[in-house]
């Protein structure tokens, strides 16, 4: 039987995920270590904040498997990964399912992989480029967090969404957002397809009391 962490907020993962595999729980563990060891080197995470890795972090990332269970052997691009959230802990979740981590910036890059070499994940790859510049590349969703508005996400994303559908959603984006969703909303083309799912459906944490998932069709 896996023993357990004792860090902050750890509990919740196994709450609301409870028939994680061995080497899931395992990886997801390692998280806490690895996160605090690069973040001493590199800021990724605020400081004041890391403490709150599972929690704001970790957890949040995972409400996307909430929403969609991706299909095996669907690609999936995190635009703007940052230090790999959330795209790393959807690729611990999705073992069988292509994620492809992009950020601008080298040295969250550096975190990324090195991060997803040490947890064996050889489904994960980070890679030092903007999204107005990704080529030869087409995925089945985007997911992002808190990165650009949906006016900004959308041009990004719907050169790099390919034609056949094989999840329950058709392809398109996924973004991890906080506040008023009317926002957001409000942004959009007239005639666009979105969805706004509620996090606080899914986990019952006070922090997630104003974070939702906005889904736009491609």
């Amino acid at each position: 039987m896996t023993t357990l962490p004792m860090h902050p907020h750890y509990d919740l993962i196994q709450q609301y995920f409870p028939r994680l595999k061995p080497e899931q729980v395992d990886r997801l563990q390692q998280l806490w270590d690895l996160y605090h060891e690069w973040n001493d080197k590199i800021n990724v995470i605020s400081r004041k904040d890391i403490d709150n890795l599972y929690l704001h972090h970790v957890l949040h990332a995972m409400s996307i498997a909430k929403y969609i269970n991706f299909k095996s052997g669907s690609k999936v691009l995190d635009l703007g990964c940052g230090g790999g959230i959330p795209g790393i802990p959807l690729a611990i979740l999705f073992p069988t399912v292509d994620f492809h981590l992009i950020d601008g910036t080298k040295k969250k890059i550096t975190v990324v992989n090195e991060i997803g070499t040490t947890l064996g994940l050889t489904n994960a790859r980070g890679e030092q480029v903007r999204a107005e510049e990704l080529k030869g590349s087409r995925y089945d969703m985007v997911v992002t967090r808190a990165v650009a508005t949906v006016d900004k996400l959308l041009p990004w994303s719907r050169r790099l969404l390919h034609n056949n559908h094989r999840n329950a959603l058709p392809n398109g984006l996924i973004a991890l957002k906080g506040g008023d969703p009317k926002r957001e909303l409000d942004i959009l083309a007239k005639g666009e397809y979105a969805e706004v799912k509620p996090i606080s459906e899914y986990f019952a944490e006070p922090f997630f009391a104003d974070k939702y998932i906005l889904y736009v069709q491609g």
